[in-house]
């Protein structure tokens, strides 16, 4: 799980990785595509908009699926199927479920 959560660091603030990418990868849709597909990004607010580490900062929304969740050549991580299964059951399909406690 220490990988994973390695990985998911690269889907946060990662305009600087993405830029010197090639192609990325979802962990959500679980689709490579060309970096240059990203139309959208966020987390820079207008008042901001001036500053290069703020711009740094941004973090890339997928063009197939619009999530938060994308992981370019650049990280040095592989981006195939597998890998991408692995995040998208660690981070975006799990759900626990806890039966309640019986009452006595």
């Amino acid at each position: 799980m220490s990988d994973l959560l390695a990985a998911f660091r690269h889907t946060l603030n990662n305009w600087v990785e993405l830029g010197d990418s090639a192609v990325c990868g979802c962990c959500n849709c679980m689709q490579i595509f060309p970096v240059s597909d990203i139309v959208a990004w966020t987390g820079l607010d207008l008042s901001r908009i001036d500053d290069p580490a703020a711009v740094a900062e941004q973090t890339a929304l997928c063009p197939r699926c619009g999530s938060e969740a994308l992981i370019g050549d650049k990280s040095g991580i592989a981006l195939n199927a597998r890998f991408l299964t692995e995040m998208n059951d660690a981070w975006y399909q799990r759900t626990i479920v806890r039966r309640p406690a019986a009452k006595t």
